[in-house]
């Protein structure tokens, strides 16, 4: 068989996999939510899912590296993004992730590399750059409020009514930041993971 063929065809594999990997994750979330209670395992069973999407992901980047838009396509590119951002419990491999995204940055969604960059801010309780992370209404500290927006629209984001970025509290603005969460049973969360 051609190795160019082969090639293709295990990156067409590798982009099924990472598809259907963020469609189970989907799928799951999804049946949680509209459930009465939650499904068996309840947290658990979530924790496993994305422990087994984080070892398929692992091995994919083993053999291909970032899973770019020009290795597997937009929409597997973007799938291995979302399962990344559902790592929480394996903060190593978020971090190394985003490190491997940084190098890769124009081959892959900007929008992910700045979500990703926020969701590690958040667990490492430090103030985020882009205002990708809220928790309902309350829109999570940033680092800069003044140039919150203009980094949005950088990203082809929407703009964050000003109310709402005041809101989220100016705590940063070049001032040394200390932890942000105080919830202790989040922190133990956090110490026990390796976030903290």
């Amino acid at each position: 068989m051609d190795i160019y063929l082969a090639s293709s065809m295990r990156r067409e594999q590798l982009a099924h996999q990472l598809i259907q990997m963020a469609v189970r994750e989907t799928d799951f979330r999804e049946k949680s939510q509209t459930a009465q209670k939650p499904p068996a395992g309840g947290n658990q069973a979530m924790e496993d899912l994305h422990s087994q999407n984080t070892r398929q992901l692992r091995e994919i980047i083993a053999e291909i590296g970032w899973p770019t838009r020009s290795k597997v396509g937009e929409q597997a590119s973007d799938a291995a993004w979302f399962i990344v951002q559902h790592a929480i419990g394996e903060p190593a491999f978020m971090r190394g992730c985003y490190a491997l995204m940084q190098l890769v940055e124009s081959d892959i969604n900007p929008v992910s590399l700045a979500y990703l960059h926020d969701r590690i801010c958040y667990f490492s309780g430090r103030p985020q750059r882009y205002g990708t992370q809220s928790d309902g209404n309350r829109l999570y500290p940033v680092e800069d409020t003044d140039s919150l927006n203009s980094l949005r629209a950088g990203l082809k984001l929407p703009p964050i009514p000003e109310s709402r970025i005041h809101t989220a509290g100016e705590c940063a603005n070049g001032k040394a930041m200390q932890d942000l969460h105080t919830d202790p049973i989040f922190n133990a969360w956090r110490k026990k993971v390796g976030w903290v």
